[in-house]
């Protein structure tokens, strides 16, 4: 399939050609389900715990002695079951991370790809880059181009000009192509790819 390359000033400057094999692929709800879940799985730090009864920090003498003080006996003050104590079954270190193969991660990309085609909401650009950083200036060229929330990937290294002028326009991000990924493709209404990023794309999913 082929779709117009165009510019920041939304004139047609060439044609790209897309492989039928990762941006024809028919998208399935299940699998980008799966690559999903595995994606926000592995981002979460997992760093979250609490105290147990050898964690709390106090004395370990008994609470008050055995016998004729009207309360039920007592060992550690400590205990979970005490105000101040220890947490039972509370949340603990752990990686949250879950496998995924390789095969089903490479499918989820190749059809969220696909699904932007689909949607008609892939845009091809010849070039990120930019004369200079300039917020103003590249929100009101966005803006032209009718593009409110965007994903924009680059070559292997993003132009500098173009990553300050992103970096505060809201709902719009940029990646170089390594950091391409499916959560963030179904996050934004669009995705911008360079021409530059077509080939890399291409060549990491052929």
């Amino acid at each position: 399939m082929q779709l117009d390359i165009i510019n920041f000033d939304g004139k047609a400057v060439g044609k790209a050609e897309l492989q039928d094999s990762i941006f024809g692929v028919e998208p399935r709800a299940d699998i980008l389900h799966r690559v999903v879940t595995w994606q926000r799985a592995k981002s979460r730090a997992g760093t979250h715990a609490v105290k147990t009864v050898s964690d709390v920090a106090g004395s370990g003498r008994k609470a008050f002695k055995q016998k004729k003080t009207g309360n039920a006996r007592q060992g550690e003050r400590y205990n979970v079951h005490m105000r101040g104590g220890g947490v039972v079954h509370g949340p603990v270190v752990r990686d949250h991370a879950i496998d995924l193969p390789k095969k089903i991660r490479s499918l989820g990309l190749k059809m969220a790809l696909s699904s932007k085609v689909k949607d008609g909401s892939l845009v091809v650009i010849d070039s990120e880059k930019l004369k200079a950083a300039k917020t103003g200036a590249f929100a009101k060229q966005l803006k032209k181009l009718n593009i409110e929330s965007a994903l924009f990937v680059g070559g292997a290294q993003l132009d500098e000009n173009f990553k300050k002028s992103v970096a505060n326009i809201a709902n719009v991000d940029a990646l170089p192509t390594i950091g391409l990924n499916v959560l963030d493709i179904l996050k934004h209404e669009k995705l911008v790819l360079t021409a530059d990023a077509v080939k890399a794309v291409e060549a990491r999913l052929a």
